[in-house]
């Protein structure tokens, strides 16, 4: 049976842009948790163009059902024309945490 969670990558300019993000996505029950990764580089393809940037990474945790909603958010919200959202299901992890995030929704 697929597990019912998953783990949403999204990589922000800064880190105001990464908490904002978090605390709106935990303050409306999308995710159970966000974890903020400063001091990421990212090297990447855009417009025709190799950049580096440095960047914060969102880890968020949720129910895949709420990939949608989510989603959605981080679009309105975030300042790239074309962010990063990208889910991997969790396929394994303690029980208890696993319950941990469905009790937050």
């Amino acid at each position: 049976m697929p597990s019912p969670y998953q783990l949403i990558f999204c990589t922000c300019p800064d880190k105001a842009t990464a908490e904002k993000l978090a605390y709106l996505l935990v303050s409306a029950k999308l995710v159970a948790c966000a974890n903020l990764l400063p001091g990421i580089t990212s090297i990447y393809r855009w417009q025709g163009e190799i950049n580096t940037s440095q960047e914060h990474l969102l880890l968020l945790k949720a129910n895949k059902d709420r990939f949608g909603p989510i989603a959605d958010l981080i679009k309105n919200q975030h300042p790239y024309e074309l962010p990063e959202i990208i889910a991997v299901p969790i396929e394994n992890g303690l029980p208890e945490y696993l319950h941990w995030i469905d009790s937050c929704h």
